[in-house]
């Protein structure tokens, strides 16, 4: 832990001077959740939710540049005006989208509208909302954005006495009056948000706070589990929370303030000489067969098999709205994903980067990475095996022992590698029976080629897998191909494949097991070739059908007790690492089902 705080340390020193001018929205979100406030500016983290969606529709007209804002006549220049000029009035003005900064209050804002008349302005803030029913006619928070707003104003020559903020769901304006109180607490404000950019760590997330279930960046943040881990921390050892967390008990659960599945679904496109193109809002999946489309907003994800073509346009639409473009070979080995620029979030892979550098850190990683895959194999074995063999569960409960406490990363393949092998030989027993008859012989894993139906159906689950995680973890900001167990090599997620070491058995091996199980593929849906076996199409979209199916499935985490699907099991461990690499907890919590 002492390791890791000097990391954080460092982490700090590499920062440097925060930024020079703060955004008006920041000051708003520091005074509202200080930690709100550091994680969109300093780690440049952001997600939509129903309220930032609707935020945007109201800001719709607003931030369509119109209208000029007129310079105060001193700001013009210093020389007499005209004769003519002194007779003209000074007219209204209306402008729209004003962005203004100044390097003396280390502040910049984008008004939504500034009205006025010569040299009177006054700033109107759009919201979303209902105005309060609270003394100043809107919470602190809102009326300090106006305020510096205001001081901007003034800073630019205006005389600016009040601000206004019009909302939208009333369709009404409410006047916010600038007294020196409201002054003072915004530049107390725009202060704290550069002492918060200077800290090493991002401030502690609030306790129970109602202000946690509007926010758009609770799935980011994770507030609740974040401090439900430290209170647990603080309360006991390590080794006695893996005792609790082995425990067959349900643990107490405690908010989910995220949602359990995601909205939209991956696009997987498999047909041989296929073509993907963009019309508008839709992508447009052209076959021999005929053609399909999926619109952008419901998509989270494309993933092309073989050779299937996509336009400029449709690549360019992806990388715009984010949205991973996966390539896999026609077997279904992951070859790799488009790239846009990334996530801002710096400081994470710098504390990734220095775990690495750190032996004992990365050890202590691998180490319940490997431990919890050997416990979820157990679970699968004694879940599904026709006669789990006391035997092998015993030996399996010892070797996730003895990974617990492995002295160095030689020691934990070798555990790893025993406990495959144990896993393995009795995997046939989880496979459908026929007439006294497995569908599918089983004896051995094997790869590059798989030499038979189950190591082929693994290896394409598998490769699923590897996809899902390296798009997670570049989403939350970690490195997919630095690795803590798996060592870096040339174009290899290592970091991906460390994840999915305890997920393997309950997502890529369950979805083998139910396919063959469910009469989902057969003998049939086969190829054997120069000892190679292979997949046939119509095979291959049964599986990721049940894949997808799987993801989709609701889960109870072990530790927090709130039902949530796999794949937002797999966003929240990438976002629980990222908390622990950044020192805000000091134990990871690795899945295991019960």
């Amino acid at each position: 832990m002492e390791k890791r705080w000097v990391a954080k340390r460092r982490l700090g020193a590499l920062r440097g001077a925060a930024p020079d001018l703060v955004p008006a929205r920041i000051v708003n979100e520091v005074l509202y959740c200080e930690r709100l406030a550091y994680l969109e500016w300093s780690q440049g983290e952001f997600s939509d939710n129903v309220y930032t969606v609707d935020g945007r529709v109201t800001h719709a007209r607003v931030d369509a540049r119109q209208g000029a804002l007129p310079l105060p006549r001193t700001d013009v220049n210093t020389d007499p005006p005209p004769d003519d000029a002194l007779l003209e009035e000074p007219r209204p003005y209306v402008s729209r989208s004003v962005w203004l900064s100044s390097e003396r209050l280390g502040l910049t804002a984008k008004i939504d509208v500034v009205e006025g008349e010569g040299e009177e302005a006054t700033p109107i803030e759009y919201k979303r909302g209902h105005a309060p029913d609270v003394p100043g006619g809107a919470y602190l928070p809102e009326r300090a954005q106006v305020c510096a707003q205001v001081l901007l104003l003034r800073e630019h020559g205006f005389r600016c006495d009040h601000g206004e903020i019009y909302f939208a769901a009333d369709r009404r304006r409410t006047r916010i009056e600038i007294d020196p109180l409201l002054v003072e607490t915004t530049l107390a404000a725009i202060a704290r948000v550069r002492a918060l950019v200077d800290r090493a760590e991002p401030p502690p997330p609030l306790v129970d706070s109602p202000k946690c279930t509007g926010c758009s960046l609770v799935g980011i943040c994770l507030p609740d589990e974040v401090e439900h881990l430290r209170r647990l921390s603080q309360e006991a050892t390590i080794d006695q929370l893996e005792m609790v967390w082995s425990q067959d008990e349900e643990p107490r659960a405690i908010r989910r303030l995220h949602a359990s599945r995601d909205e939209a679904s991956p696009l997987y496109v498999q047909a041989y000489s296929g073509r993907v193109r963009l019309d508008g809002e839709r992508l447009i999946v052209e076959t021999k067969d005929g053609n399909n489309e999926a619109r952008l907003p419901h998509t989270s994800q494309v993933c092309l098999y073989g050779n299937v073509q996509v336009s400029t346009q449709a690549i360019a639409a992806l990388i715009e709205r984010e949205i991973p473009l996966c390539f896999f070979s026609y077997g279904g080995w992951f070859r790799g994903r488009t790239v846009g620029n990334g996530h801002k979030n710096i400081e994470l892979r710098v504390a990734q980067h220095a775990a690495f550098a750190d032996a004992e850190s990365a050890l202590s990683l691998a180490r319940g990475a490997v431990s919890a895959k050997i416990l979820n194999c157990r679970t699968m074995l004694r879940r599904n095996h026709r006669e789990p063999g006391e035997t092998v569960l015993n030996e399996l409960e010892i070797l996730a022992r003895q990974a617990r406490g492995a002295a160095g990363a030689e020691t934990l393949l070798g555990l790893e590698g025993a406990a495959a092998r144990l896993y393995f030989q009795s995997f046939s027993g989880m496979v459908k029976v026929s007439d006294g008859l497995a569908v599918f012989d089983f004896t051995v894993r094997n790869r590059r080629p798989p030499r038979d139906p189950i190591n082929a159906l693994l290896s394409f689950s598998y490769g699923l897998l590897t996809k899902e995680l390296a798009l997670t973890l570049s989403a939350v900001g970690l490195e997919p191909l630095l690795g803590f167990y798996h060592r870096p090599r040339y174009g290899r997620p290592a970091l991906a494949l460390d994840m999915m070491e305890e997920m393997r058995p309950l997502i890529a091996d369950s979805v083998v097991l139910q396919a063959i199980n469910t009469g989902v593929v057969g003998p049939t849906d086969f190829e054997q070739s120069a000892g190679a076996c292979a997949m046939k199409a119509s095979a291959r979209r049964r599986v990721i059908q049940a894949y997808e199916r799987r993801m989709d499935s609701l889960v109870t985490h072990p530790v927090f007790g709130y039902r949530i699907s796999y794949r937002r099991v797999l966003e929240v461990q990438a976002r629980l690492l990222g908390r622990y690499l950044l020192g805000e907890i000091d134990v990871l919590p690795n899945f295991r089902t019960r």
